[in-house]
């Protein structure tokens, strides 16, 4: 996936206490996503922008928007990725 195309289908990651929590017990991280973006989609572009590889992703609308849990494999650390974003 082309980084352009990434960078429009991720929109910004998304920190509450509940989200902060998966980082560090599920190695998994919250991402603010376009609507119509498939999990296929999400995979491909967190894997493209952030050079990690992705277990599995969950998504859920809400007030927010739609939102995916992007879990890394074992070998990528949600947390330090988080901290490259800045989010701890």
């Amino acid at each position: 996936m082309r980084l352009e195309d990434a960078q429009k289908l991720i929109i910004r990651p998304y920190v509450t206490e509940r989200t902060f929590d998966q980082i560090a017990r599920e190695n998994k991280l919250c991402f603010v996503v376009d609507d119509d973006a498939s999990k296929r989609q999400i995979a491909s572009a967190v894997e493209a922008l952030y050079e990690v590889k992705v277990s599995t992703v969950n998504t859920q609308r809400g007030m927010v928007g739609k939102k995916a849990f992007v879990r890394l494999v074992p070998e990528n650390s949600a947390t330090d990725l988080a901290t490259k974003l800045g989010l701890v």
